[in-house]
């Protein structure tokens, strides 16, 4: 074997290994671990003959390193080294080293907890922290501690912080490698690029194919900068061959973008970060790198997983210019400043933070954990996002209440597909419609393959499911049905209905009076494009859409009937009187409605609420607008101030203030409402006989007594107390009608004193007393020095003990 950098350190890991049970490998790119490491181990005595898995993340990588350690060997693939990915699979009865994706693993692990027959697991490329291989090691630590002790973990990676993952792998070993890689020559922008990011990558290959020889490997953020760069490099040297690498390609075209270029001619792979990590290809000493990638962002609000292009790390920066160094000296262009390279994260978030938990956790149900807190996690997954995956997966039929796994559950895990589409494909099967269930599945999980001229867009599923019954979907989409498929029958007037089984939270029905915008029965807001053939269907079931605010933009959707709704969801149909109160109409609103969820299926006037219901809304009515809206009179107001004046001396009478009013209106008001159900009817309220019953009989009796509207004053006048103020009722009275009183009026059985407030003959305060002997004593004086001069026609006596009280102006007869 031809010598590789980590080669070095080999000796050290075999040698931890054999002293423990897990280690950490940290090695640069293109140092050869992914390929050296399997192999190396092979032989261990510990392993005895026992098989080794790596999980890698990318089928790709995975088909290469397998390829690549069998031809080590001078083997073919499925010998001793094979690999399992998504619809392709070589291994046989001698394979003892399976290169396996992160999902296929996760379905080995929970087939088989004990990992029986396998000796090592290797984390390859640990530092991607996808959702699937944070889970992967959580559960695989766990087996080791709880089962398998003698199970040998390895984690390898470039760019690791090795130091976390050795403390959850109980203190393993971290060996580190120098690796040997070539130099490369880093060349940045002198200035922020302006403009699309295809343009500024198509002027950087040109420039590094006119001033560097060798293959070139270009870094962008999805297919569609893959292709829109790819057209602009048309009328490129014929001697130079443009290949695209990504995900959705077919294993031959994959293939051929990492294979080597023919003698005499140069490749300028376009890729994803799809390239970033094992995988070697052939002839390459070029790195451009736009600086970007595509990451899945989940938002718990919107319940939805959308893609967003963001900067990348650090670590991935570096991960990608090692490709540039791998086989000789090389160089590599970022298309960024140095200065904006100083702003990069050291590391990308792990997927865990951000993704939809939905998978995870209805894998943690079928291991059995019901508090995700117990497992050794990396990074534990957020509470809140945890929350609303596992209340969609009750409301699949997944889970029950207490957090266990169902049958129908169990059988959901095993299809490997996200809980919402296993869930469809399950029920479809029991519909009879497996065929188009299985379709839906695959077009769903790979990218649209419906392809439109640029502003137009057909959001109909249907015609998807009909070009795929046809035979004429992509071949990715035909054999991923295949696989799910049982059953004959097809129907593809039933995608609405089935996709309605995914999406219970998505079934949408249009707004009155509107075409193409939804109300979905998760409560959110959803509209069609605009003239969209399906803006008039009544209900609608949405597969896909953006995560907007408000009405969210529909990107694929299928009509479906309210008679299929109510098939479907008949066991969850919420049927309901609702009897509340209006504050837009100001009166109550009596409904019979039908539900699923916030979706209104039937909404009719209820003709005869129940009375008790009415009155309840009333209630509701009156404590939001207040008791003013209640038909107080002005006497009315001034009893309840009375009331309130003897409570304040004497605690045994009713409590008629508005915080006690309001919360008792269901005893003092019910019996008096019998028929009111609007603002308006307010005005019929016998209000004051609803009060004044409130205030037991022999209290009436002896209450005008004690606490009077008037008091009659020497003058003879009648003049009303003002109780407004409870704990100081007040007299306001013209001073010469007081005079020949000198004990000041009391009320409540003589028991309070009645702040008097003198007036001027123009009615003004002259005096404030609640002890008029002693105004009239030392006070009586000085006020009428002031105001004689002012009002000369009016009686001034010497001494108002002994003067006639008046109400007239002019003076009244000596005495």
């Amino acid at each position: 074997m031809d010598s590789l950098p980590v080669d070095e350190a080999l000796p050290r890991l075999i040698e931890a290994l054999a002293a423990r049970n897990a280690a950490v490998l940290v090695a640069p790119p293109g140092a050869g671990k992914t390929t050296r490491v399997p192999l190396a181990l092979l032989d261990a005595p510990w392993l005895g003959g026992r098989r080794i898995v790596m999980q890698e993340p990318r089928r790709l990588a995975a088909r290469a390193a397998a390829r690549r350690m069998a031809a080590t060997l001078g083997e073919a693939v499925g010998e001793t080294v094979g690999y399992r990915v998504r619809f392709d699979s070589k291994v046989g009865p001698r394979t003892r080293i399976e290169v396996v994706t992160d999902g296929l693993f996760l379905r080995m692990l929970q087939d088989d907890p004990s990992l029986d027959g396998i000796g090592c697991v290797i984390f390859d490329e640990l530092h991607e922290r996808g959702l699937e291989t944070d889970l992967s090691f959580a559960l695989v630590r766990e087996a080791q501690t709880a089962l398998r002790e003698d199970l040998r973990v390895v984690a390898m990676s470039a760019t690791l912080d090795p130091g976390p993952v050795a403390e959850r792998l109980g203190g393993a070993a971290v060996i580190e490698s120098a690796g040997r890689m070539f130099p490369v020559e880093t060349r940045h922008l002198d200035r922020e690029a302006a403009g699309r990011i295809e343009d500024t990558t198509a002027a950087a290959i040109r420039r590094a194919l006119a001033e560097e020889s060798g293959s070139t490997l270009v870094f962008l953020p999805g297919v569609g900068e893959i292709r829109r760069v790819e057209e602009r490099l048309k009328g490129l040297d014929p001697a130079i061959d443009i290949a695209p690498l990504y995900g959705d390609l077919s294993p031959t075209e994959q293939d051929r973008a990492i294979a080597p270029s023919a003698p005499g001619r140069r490749k300028v792979v376009l890729a994803t970060s799809i390239a970033e990590t094992s995988l070697t290809i052939e002839g390459v000493r070029i790195v451009i790198d736009s600086g970007f990638m595509r990451v899945p962002r989940f938002s718990p609000r919107s319940g939805m997983t959308r893609l967003e292009t963001v900067r990348v790390s650090q670590a991935s920066a570096d991960q990608r210019r090692g490709r540039a160094g791998r086989l000789e000296p090389g160089v590599c262009y970022r298309l960024w400043t140095p200065e904006a390279e100083r702003g990069l994260l050291p590391f990308a978030p792990p997927e865990i933070l951000d993704a939809d938990l939905a998978p995870l956790a209805l894998e943690l149900a079928a291991w059995g954990v019901s508090d995700a807190a117990c497992l050794p996690w990396l990074t534990p997954p957020p509470t809140a996002s945890l929350v609303t995956a596992r209340a969609l997966l009750i409301d699949l039929g997944a889970i029950d209440e207490a957090g266990a796994i169902t049958p129908h559950g169990r059988a959901m895990a095993r299809l490997g597909q996200h809980p919402r589409l296993a869930h469809l494909v399950l029920k479809g099967r029991e519909l009879g419609q497996g065929k188009v269930a299985a379709l839906l599945v695959a077009i769903l999980g790979e990218r649209d393959f419906l392809r439109l001229p640029p502003g137009q867009r057909d959001v109909d599923l249907r015609h998807r499911v009909d070009i795929a019954l046809s035979g004429k979907a992509p071949r990715q989409i035909l054999e991923a049905a295949r696989r799910l498929t049982q059953g004959k029958d097809s129907d593809s007037s039933m995608t609405g209905a089935l996709l309605a089984l995914a999406y219970p939270d998505r079934i949408g029905r249009r707004r009155a009076a509107t075409a193409g915008r939804y109300l979905l029965s998760g409560g959110r807001g959803a509209a069609l494009p605009d003239g969209d053939p399906m803006a008039n269907e009544e209900f609608l079931v949405v597969a896909d859409l953006d995560g907007s605010a408000q009405d969210s933009r529909i990107f694929l959707a299928a009509p479906v009937t309210a008679a299929e709704i109510e098939e479907l969801y008949a066991g969850r149909i919420v049927a309901e009187e609702i009897v509340r109160w209006s504050p837009r109409d100001g009166a109550v609103l009596a409904r019979r409605r039908r539900r699923l969820g916030a979706l209104l299926l039937e909404d009719k006037v209820l003709p005869k609420p129940d009375a008790e219901a009415l009155k309840a809304a009333m209630f509701d009515g009156i404590r939001q607008l207040g008791l003013g809206v209640l038909p107080w009179s002005a006497d009315l107001a001034k009893w309840r101030e009375r009331v309130a004046f003897m409570r304040l001396h004497d605690g045994s009478w009713p409590d008629l203030s508005d915080p006690n009013l309001l919360a008792s209106l269901e005893g003092w008001l019910g019996p008096f409402l019998d028929g009111v159900s609007r603002r308006d009817h307010l005005v019929r309220v016998d209000l004051a006989a609803a009060l004044k019953a409130l205030v037991p009989w022999d209290r009436q009796r002896e209450f005008d007594r004690l606490v009077p509207t008037h008091i009659e004053v020497p003058s003879g006048s009648h003049v009303p107390v003002d109780y407004t103020n409870p704990a100081e009722p007040t007299l306001s009275v013209r001073l010469q009608e007081m005079f020949g009183l000198s004990d000041t009026p009391r009320i409540a059985g003589g028991r309070v004193a009645l702040t008097v407030h003198l007036l001027s003959p123009a009615r003004r305060p002259v005096q404030v007393t609640r002890d008029l002997a002693s105004f009239w004593a030392t006070g009586y004086k000085s006020v009428k020095a002031e105001l004689k001069g002012r009002y000369p026609r009016h009686y001034w006596p010497d001494d108002p003990l002994v003067a006639e009280p008046t109400a007239r102006v002019r003076h009244p007869r000596p005495r």
